[in-house]
């Protein structure tokens, strides 16, 4: 078996998602050494000259276009192959044509690489995520998507904006679906250990209920909005991918909320997002959170919803 080099990572499919990632790969300063492969060999190569060429103004590392006999060694790879999302495209539209894609994509990976991590970033991320750890045959620890990572922090910004704080103060997670079923976990949030409501109060604002369902739709309908004006998203999951890169490459241990297969008693057979402490071993425990009855109902109908969709394609 070919030993595992921590400095190492490689992002499979180029498109917007996977060069904002190794962008921000290269910025971060965590690996030395980082492959990128697409089926438009020109893309993946392109796409590692130009990056490349700001290295004297960073940290020396190597950047280059390659096959998936590169990847033996990775520690992490990214995977970013997909579709993207079109204007008026739900992410679950995305769900058949991704899945066919990474049917074709999770045996080459697995083929020269069977101990390193699998971070799926293409969508629906959960249902990819799902897929990816049935094909690959991986333990559920070292398989895991981006999930509502980026999600939570649009949410953090948000709350951020409206209570006029420092958003890293905040302390609150979005779980369940990336996606049109996913849930505003109020009932844990806080700032600096603040609970919400008080804090809110002591900002001056008193419509709790009013401000919750804004924010939570505005969280939700982010995506489609950056979709409408520019076509695409990338810059923050490809920041969303360099933070969990770190938690990996640090071994942080790093409360996260990472898409994972499920399996716990109220939701298992599925791969959703829930707060996970992520390090070198990939996912490495679950942290439960305090969640209202109506929050735990909306998690479960969250997981129903994935679980219909992957009755579909499984």
């Amino acid at each position: 078996m070919v030993e595992i080099n921590s400095r190492k990572a490689a992002i499979v499919g180029c498109g917007f998602v996977g060069a904002a990632s190794a962008f921000a790969l290269m910025e971060s300063h965590l690996f030395t050494e980082l492959v990128l492969i697409d089926a438009d060999k020109n893309r993946a190569e392109g796409e590692a000259l130009d990056i490349s060429h700001g290295l004297p103004f960073s940290k020396p590392m190597r950047i280059y276009a390659g096959g998936y006999e590169d990847i033996s060694d990775a520690a992490v790879v990214i995977v970013a192959a997909g579709a993207g999302q079109k204007p008026g495209e739900t992410r679950l539209d995305l769900v058949k044509k991704n899945v066919g894609i990474f049917k074709s994509v999770i045996p080459e990976i697995t083929k020269y690489n069977r101990s390193g991590i699998l971070l799926v970033v293409a969508n629906p991320v959960d249902i990819l995520t799902y897929v990816a750890k049935q094909i690959s045959g991986f333990p559920s620890n070292r398989v895991f998507g981006s999930g509502t990572v980026l999600d939570t922090a649009r949410l953090k910004y948000l709350l951020g904006e409206h209570l006029g704080v420092d958003s890293r103060t905040v302390h609150a997670f979005i779980i369940g679906e990336h996606g049109d079923s996913e849930i505003a976990a109020w009932s844990s949030a806080n700032v600096s250990g603040v609970p919400l409501h008080k804090f809110c109060e002591m900002r001056g604002h008193f419509e709790h209920d009013a401000a919750m369902e804004r924010i939570a739709e505005d969280v939700k309908n982010s995506a489609y909005e950056i979709i409408e004006k520019k076509k695409a998203t990338y810059y923050g999951i490809a920041m969303s991918v360099r933070r969990i890169c770190e938690a990996i490459v640090r071994d942080e241990k790093s409360i996260l909320p990472v898409s994972s297969i499920q399996n716990t008693d109220e939701i298992n057979g599925v791969a959703l997002s829930m707060p996970a402490i992520v390090g070198r071993h990939g996912v490495e425990g679950a942290v439960p959170i305090e969640l209202s009855d109506d929050e735990r109902a909306a998690l479960k109908k969250s997981a129903d919803t994935l679980k219909a969709v992957l009755a579909d394609v499984m």
